[in-house]
């Protein structure tokens, strides 16, 4: 069996739920969050000007999390304390990765975790379909665009 806690940070867009990038690590630290976001802007055509939007925590409240929202031109946006309501596209996200994926699951190292996520994160942009639209988030962002 797996011990400790891993982290995971996704960046998700907002139009179709597409997983932009992410990453799992065994700290919640601001260098896990400023990472990944790099990683969104070199992989992705983003514009300025947009807004990223989180909790609270400590990562995304800190200098380094500010000094990169002023480097790539984006807004922070958070939610009020205590108040999950505010950020439902990443909590029903991390919801449906569990439910459907990680509980399902027995783990006996952290690799596999990451192998696990890897996989579902392939398979919720480009083959899980959104019963609403009939489209997978791949799709729906693909149509956007």
């Amino acid at each position: 069996m797996a011990k400790g806690i891993l982290y995971l940070y996704a960046v998700i867009d907002l139009c179709g739920k597409l997983v932009l990038a992410y990453c799992v690590g065994s700290d919640m630290t601001a260098s896990l969050v400023t990472d990944t976001i790099r990683d969104v802007w070199q992989k992705e055509k983003v514009a300025d000007g947009l807004s990223l939007h989180s909790d609270q925590g400590s990562q995304y409240t800190s200098q380094a999390y500010f000094d990169l929202s002023q480097e790539y031109h984006f807004r922070p946006s958070m939610s009020s304390p205590g108040c999950p309501y505010g950020n439902t596209a990443m909590e029903n996200f991390f919801g449906t990765l569990k439910t459907e994926c990680l509980y399902r699951m027995k783990f006996s190292c952290r690799s596999e975790v990451k192998q696990a996520v890897a996989e579902y994160v392939q398979f919720y942009n480009f083959e899980r379909i959104n019963l609403i639209s009939g489209l997978t988030p791949f799709e729906i962002w693909s149509k956007a665009a």
